[in-house]
């Protein structure tokens, strides 16, 4: 291999800490997941120097979706890489309409534009920005525990943890707790601009809404003038087993974001979708907001790729049948761990393993580490191990998953002294 492998564990974990980051260096050493990615294929991930084989059941929050270096993505950046370039932001682009068309087809209800970024983050900085601009009204309205990326806008909409090392809050923004139609109603005023929640929160622990929470909210929304915009970044793309998060619960949101998965795994690509009235705003100034990268050309194929394979009836087919799997198989651990697991928090794919206290999820990230399997706790509730394999893996996979999450609560057990 030309890139993988060239140093040692010792001299890769060494410039790391001196170049990159000395804290997580030490960190991931410390905890004993020094992890070194290198070979990547489907759903595994090889450690560069010992070869430990991992499944990722973290996917980097759906980055990899369709899989490492998926065949058809990378076939397709290979052949965009012939022709394209990064373009230019400010130009009109061919490959930035066409892709900008397929999400205006497979969007909910009539969200007819988009405008690229590079990530999440500075995509929901977008919609906020758009919600402030059109509404012309200042308070953001968002979730305890939620989380939206950690620039500028998006940081001020997240936990106090995540901004007070930055200095104060933003003024008009504000938190509320998650599904709590009641919260709403007093927290809307009249100089609301926008609600904004993750459909499901992952860094929360995944916890699922109640049907008609969304509708509620939308109801709300309307009747005040308050702009709702969710954040798909984790989502969408049939992570939940429909193409969006969002069309479980039958809401068309004035404004949806996207990214992550959008990428392939193999080309940077967020957007900010939005229904066509609030496009106005942009008409002023069509350069009040702009990204380098965002959209780049080279780029819009790979992302078209994604939504192409992301949107077929028998890809979303398969990723409720792998779901109907694991919520079997879990319901078959709980017996079997009944001091450590509560149970599956699930909305298709978008899984967490919910666990008696916040002991629990870092033990079970080193646990399930040993056992083969990459997997994060929730950094906003400690009792949930985010479980987020590509929803391309086959049934083989998704019962070795199983069976080393079972492996993993035996060992976790065992170290918090339950068994």
């Amino acid at each position: 291999m030309k890139y993988i492998g060239r140093d040692s564990k010792e001299e890769i974990i060494k410039r790391f800490g001196k170049h990159v980051s000395s804290g997580k260096a030490e960190f991931f050493t410390a905890v004993g997941i020094d992890f070194s990615f290198g070979k990547r294929e489907g759903p595994f991930l090889w450690d560069a120097t010992t070869k430990k084989r991992l499944i990722n059941c973290h996917s980097n929050g759906g980055v990899f979706n369709l899989g490492h270096r998926n065949p058809k993505i990378v076939k397709t950046l290979v052949d965009s890489l012939k022709e394209l370039d990064i373009g230019n932001h400010h130009l009109i682009s061919e490959q930035r309409a066409r892709l900008a068309e397929k999400l205006a087809e497979l969007t909910p209800g009539d969200m007819q534009y988009t405008v690229f970024g590079v990530g999440g983050g500075e995509a929901i900085d977008l919609a906020i920005k758009l919600a402030r601009g059109y509404t012309k009204k200042l308070k953001i309205i968002s979730a305890n525990g939620g989380y939206h990326g950690h620039t500028g806008f998006a940081l001020a909409t997240g936990d106090e943890k995540y901004r007070s090392p930055f200095g104060p809050q933003l003024p008009g923004f504000m938190q509320i707790p998650f599904n709590d139609i009641n919260a709403i109603h007093a927290a809307i005023d009249d100089n609301t601009a926008a609600v904004i929640f993750e459909t499901i929160p992952a860094t929360l622990g995944m916890p699922i809404p109640d049907k008609d929470f969304y509708s509620q909210v939308q109801e709300i929304c309307k009747k005040r003038g308050v702009l709702l915009i969710f954040d798909e970044v984790q989502t969408g793309l049939g992570r939940t087993g429909k193409m969006w998060g969002v069309d479980h619960y039958n809401v068309v949101p004035d404004i949806m974001v996207i990214g992550k998965g959008l990428s392939g795994g193999i080309y940077p690509m967020s957007a900010t979708c939005f229904r066509p009235q609030y496009e106005s705003f942009f008409k002023q100034d069509p350069f009040i907001h702009i990204s380098t990268f965002g959209g780049a050309e080279v780029g819009c194929p790979v992302a078209l790729a994604v939504l192409e394979e992301s949107s077929k009836p028998n890809f979303l087919s398969h990723v409720q049948e792998l779901a109907d799997l694991f919520a079997k198989g879990f319901i078959e651990l709980k017996k079997k761990h009944p001091e450590i697991l509560v149970g599956l928090r699930q909305l298709g794919l978008m899984m967490g393993i919910e666990m008696v206290d916040e002991n629990c999820g870092p033990i079970m990230s080193r646990t399930c580490y040993d056992n083969g399997i990459l997997s994060v706790y929730a950094n906003n509730d400690k009792r949930v191990s985010q479980l987020l394999p590509p929803l391309i893996i086959d049934k083989t996979v998704a019962a070795e998953i199983i069976e080393r999450v079972d492996k993993a609560l035996d060992d976790a057990k065992k170290i918090l002294g339950l068994k």
